[in-house]
């Protein structure tokens, strides 16, 4: 079929109706006209799917995009006076149809495709019937039905297709969609992976420049080191040699050493065996030296002299700044005590030192321990068991140290107890010792003070004024003596004496001086009445432990105490000049004692001159500023250590 021209399509309408369509009589004109054909379903042959196979030009074109791109529409058919309306022009399928066909037509020949199919517009009416002949109407009418049929059917086909090729179309598509995005991804990581290895590239360039700067240095020092190594070489030659040497050399000196290991262990069982021999000549030592204070204390109370221990009290941290020269110790006698004095000469020409001795049973320095001074006495309060009356009390100017020797610090600890807290322990422990051997002991205490020649009970915590304390004989055949209303209290344990001896260190007066600020202002004492009994031997014992802390002597120029301080002052100073007007009547064996003069030497007067161990601790301040005090303190105790009160007796008793 030829082509026609597209310039056609722009002809007058009158042009164009005139026209007819080539193809006409080849779509099944000779069933148009028969009259038999049945209107609802035509007897032509339909067109096979398998006979007809459209070209892939045409399966590939869209009919209304051609349609529209032709400028055809397809008209409805009208129902007035029976006309059937040209749906497409003639020469617009004859375009299109030659267009598609052009590249199609052997194929579409081959298969068996009727020409008539390929281009099967209506004709149109080529005259026009009068309003009689309505047969020839309807045959027209019938004969356009048939067109139109052919046509559907064509376009039918066309459309299935068209799906067809459109799904196909659709499937390759989606697949080739997936297989760009796929291609995508694996160029993205192609990409990321080249600018990795760029990168790395140039990492690896920059290290291999800077390689090649250090290439020569190591170049460099890899001749230093062969030259080194050679070096080396010679020198590990040598270090053979000398080596071999000196493995000669030790094996001569590990058969020395293996002779001197020998010598060595000859030498160590003859220092373990000195040792052992030090051991039993230090415990002969030791026993030799209790041996000798048993001895001593023995030879004392035979004497009849009252024993004295001196003891000079450490410096303390606001006085670091002074020293201890004016006091002497010797290091090979612990019984003497030197005071040193720089004086002018009568003239003034000179100065010349003067020295003061002084010889006591004991004498302690600043860095004695509490424990080393009580092991001094504890034979003295052991006795206290074995039914002798014993008192000990402490001698001494204000802040010498006297109640720290007596009681201890304010917060004891098992270093700093006094003598009272270390005697306690010590009967008690002892008293529970003795209970295997058949002894029952009964404690009794009592705890005072003599406060401005008043006696005052410090185990009471509220002072009664109408009670009347009296120091009187318990009967005409006894010479002990007591305190009227005192309290007497029973103890049991150690525990229930530390409390009393708390509670009457906190009713003790005190008071701050000039010269201590802590200043004891009476003088305390407590007893402890010890009361034993041996049922299987027929035995009872008797006897009293008194210890006394003495109120300081001071001087009032130096404490510069006015008004109730005053008061105190004088009755401590007077109650302790009676104090050494009774040992000057012992020591001078007088008729008269007065020792009713003052409550103090009353009190004391059955340790003092009766049947009882005495002992006195005499204080000394370290501060070369009191050196007349610790010179007048020291003379007075050297007074005393010669006073002869005789020899104690034991108070016990055989029950009949």
């Amino acid at each position: 079929m030829d082509n026609v021209d597209v310039r056609e399509e722009f002809q007058p309408q009158g042009k164009k109706r005139r026209l007819q369509d080539d193809n006409t009589e080849n779509i099944n004109v000779a069933a148009v006209n028969n009259k038999s054909m049945s209107l609802q379903r035509s007897r032509l042959p339909q067109p096979s799917l398998r006979r007809i196979q459209m070209p892939p030009a045409v399966a590939s074109t869209n009919p209304a995009g051609a349609v529209k791109k032709a400028g055809c529409s397809i008209v409805p058919l009208g129902s007035s006076r029976g006309r059937l309306a040209q749906s497409i022009p003639s020469r617009m399928m004859k375009i299109r149809v030659a267009a598609v066909a052009k590249d199609a037509a052997p194929s579409t020949a081959a298969k068996g495709v009727p020409q008539s199919v390929k281009c099967a517009p209506s004709a149109a009416v080529a005259k026009r019937r009068p309003a009689w002949d309505v047969k020839g109407k309807l045959d027209d009418t019938k004969k356009q039905l048939s067109d139109c049929t052919g046509k559907l059917q064509v376009a039918e086909l066309q459309r299935k297709q068209f799906q067809q090729s459109s799904d196909v179309l659709g499937k390759s598509l989606s697949h080739a969609t997936s297989r760009v995005k796929e291609l995508e991804d694996k160029l993205r990581t192609a990409e990321s992976q080249l600018q990795s290895r760029e990168s790395e590239l140039g990492q690896l360039r920059h290290d291999n420049t800077a390689l090649q700067k250090v290439l020569p240095l190591r170049e460099a020092e890899i001749s230093s080191l062969t030259t080194e190594v050679q070096e080396l070489s010679t020198t590990l030659k040598d270090t053979k040699s000398t080596l071999v040497y000196a493995q000669q050399q030790l094996d001569h000196t590990q058969q020395q050493l293996d002779q001197k290991a020998a010598c060595v262990d000859e030498q160590h069982k003859l220092i373990g065996s000195l040792e052992e021999q030090l051991q039993h000549m230090e415990q002969a030592l030791t026993n030799a030296e209790q041996e000798r204070r048993r001895l001593h204390n023995v030879v004392q109370e035979l004497k009849g002299n009252i024993r004295v221990i001196c003891r000079v009290r450490p410096l303390l941290d606001g006085e670091r700044h002074n020293d201890m020269m004016h006091i002497q110790f010797l290091p090979s006698d612990e019984k003497v005590i030197t005071l040193t004095k720089e004086q002018e000469s009568r003239t003034g020409n000179n100065r010349k030192d003067v020295k003061h001795d002084f010889s006591f049973d004991h004498v302690f320095q600043p860095v004695a321990k509490q424990e080393e001074v009580f092991e001094d006495i504890s034979q003295l309060v052991q006795s206290a068991l074995d039914g002798y009356n014993v008192c000990i009390f402490a001698y001494g100017q204000t802040g010498s140290g006297k109640t720290y020797t007596m009681e201890g610090p304010d917060e004891l600890t098992c270093d700093t107890k006094g003598m009272i807290p270390r005697a306690v322990d010590q009967i008690f422990v002892t008293a529970r010792r003795l209970e295997t051997m058949g002894w029952l002991y009964k404690f009794t205490a009592s705890f005072l003070e003599i406060y401005n020649e008043n006696i005052r009970d410090l185990l009471v915590t509220k002072a009664q004024k109408a009670v009347v304390y009296e120091i009187k004989q318990r009967s005409n055949k006894s010479e002990e003596l007591y305190v009227t209303n005192l309290k007497y209290v029973t103890v049991g344990t150690v525990e229930e004496v530390n409390k009393l001896i708390a509670t009457a260190k906190s009713n003790r007066s005190v008071a701050k001086t000039a010269v201590n600020h802590k200043s004891s202002r009476s003088h305390s004492v407590f007893q402890l009445q010890i009361d034993g009994s041996n049922t299987a031997k027929g035995l009872t014992c008797r006897s009293t432990l008194c210890l006394v802390d003495l109120a300081g002597s001071e001087r009032l120029d130096k404490s510069c105490s006015t008004g109730e301080r005053l008061r105190e002052a004088q009755a401590i100073n007077t109650s302790l000049s009676w104090l050494g007007l009774v040992i000057q009547s012992l020591s001078n064996k007088e008729a008269h004692i007065p020792y009713r003069n003052s409550k103090l030497t009353h009190l004391l007067q059955n340790s003092l001159g009766g049947n009882s161990k005495t002992l006195m601790f005499v204080n000394v301040s370290p501060l070369e500023e009191d050196f007349h005090e610790s010179l007048n303190t020291l003379r007075f105790a050297s007074q005393v250590n010669e006073c002869t009160i005789g020899t104690a007796q034991m108070n016990r008793k055989r029950v009949l």
